[in-house]
């Protein structure tokens, strides 16, 4: 993504009275989006836990990092590929997942796919996801995918879902680390509304074979019944429409209701620790990342489990309010590892600049995840391609005008802490 021909087509587009409903300025474009989603869609896209503030010590941890340009270098020939897990890729960049795509746009998940493609960034599948992974990976071709994995109560499903994964071509599983039991998010608890319970984003499961025989097991421990309303009502049919097969069929069945209450019965498990990971390394042969890690002594046990690399994450400030923000966590785990993993980074990222800032502290590449969903809010596919491009052009901008031919070149001494 050559940062001047980016640029140069913005202009001549504007030449011709055509601007896109885009915003390039990150601000904007999350205003935008978010006031063009449902205050539902927008609470559980753009909200936090509880106050917010780690979501502000996110940006905050970039902003305390200021990138000294180094001038009369050579940089009209620039390399922005990185290696990564054995493979090239041409940016260091990836698309963290984010779940429940279908509140914003109809194309959800397939919509990023798509866009991802297009520009050779990978896209790490969402297990929340309103599209099956077989379907995302058809759409992709041979452009890379990881999954992420929500590790369930469930080892079976779990091995099911690792399995679907590397026969859908996924590169590397992703473990959700942070969220064995959901944060207390205000935004959404002040609507009362978590979208699963409506069928959605959970197409992950309910096209998989060994959670639909979950279904017909004996109900361990029967949910209260609801009242009778008309948003209960509404809930319900929510639910059957999202669940495969037709309308009257689902309704015959129950199926829905039942996919619904096993989801969240067995979503999330609490107990896991460092030991269940054997298991997952005993199913599958595929890199395994941690996603979640904030603590270096956590990253050197990734590292002495035998693990593949990390993700330094705070689920975007969506678990624990007045956690600390990634980046600021960034140096001393780089300066634990060594460099004998790689190092993946999301929460906060918010352009080139906070890419090259996170490449020069240690990161091996860097995840995004809000920004391209509300590309997507705006202008489905399309809009996902816009905000990756200009994120891209806005990188290889600034590596150039900070004196910087390749991601080789980028360290630490580019930077100066305030």
């Amino acid at each position: 993504m050559n940062a001047f021909e980016r640029q140069k087509k913005i202009y001549i587009d504007g030449a011709s009275g055509i601007i896109s409903p885009i915003p390039v300025d990150a601000s904007l474009l999350e205003q935008k989006a978010l006031k063009a989603m449902s205050p539902k869609a927008a609470a559980y896209i753009g909200g936090g836990a509880g106050h917010g503030t780690t979501m502000v010590q996110n940006r905050a941890a970039f902003d305390r990092w200021r990138i000294i340009p180094r001038m009369l270098r050579d940089v009209s020939v620039r390399d922005t590929s990185i290696e990564l897990l054995g493979r090239k890729l041409p940016y260091p960049l990836l698309l963290s997942p984010i779940g429940v795509l279908e509140m914003v746009h109809p194309e959800a998940d397939l919509g990023v796919a798509k866009a991802a493609a297009a520009l050779g960034v990978p896209y790490i599948f969402s297990n929340q996801a309103s599209v099956p992974m077989e379907e995302c990976a058809a759409a992709m071709g041979t452009q890379p995918r990881w999954f992420q994995l929500y590790w369930s109560k469930s080892d079976e499903l779990v091995a099911s879902f690792v399995q679907r994964a590397e026969k859908s071509g996924c590169e590397a599983i992703v473990v959700t680390l942070d969220t064995t039991l959901l944060g207390w998010r205000t935004q959404d608890l002040d609507l009362a509304y978590l979208p699963f319970l409506y069928g959605l984003g959970i197409a992950q499961y309910t096209s998989d074979p060994v959670f639909r025989k979950l279904l017909d097991e004996p109900d361990a421990s029967p949910a209260p019944q609801p009242k009778i309303t008309f948003d209960a009502i509404r809930t319900l049919l929510s639910a059957i429409r999202h669940y495969p097969g037709s309308f009257w069929q689902n309704t015959k069945s129950g199926y829905p209701r039942k996919a619904v209450k096993k989801f969240v019965d067995i979503y999330t498990r609490p107990s896991l620790t460092w030991e269940n990971l054997s298991f997952l390394r005993s199913i599958t042969k595929l890199p395994i990342l941690l996603k979640g890690i904030l603590h270096p002594d956590d990253a050197l046990k990734a590292y002495d489990y035998g693990l593949d690399g990390i993700v330094i994450s705070n689920h975007g400030g969506r678990q624990v309010d007045g956690a600390v923000g990634t980046l600021d966590m960034l140096p001393a785990i780089a300066e634990a590892l060594q460099q004998r993993m790689p190092i993946l980074i999301d929460s906060g990222v918010r352009g080139g600049a906070d890419i090259f800032k996170a490449l020069a502290l240690g990161a091996t590449a860097v995840c995004v995840g809000r920004p391209y969903v509300y590309g997507l809010t705006l202008g489905g596919s399309e809009g996902v391609r816009e905000v990756l491009s200009n994120y891209l052009a806005d990188f290889d901008l600034t590596m150039a005008l900070a004196g910087c031919r390749s991601v080789d070149e980028i360290g630490k001494n580019a930077l100066w802490r305030v």
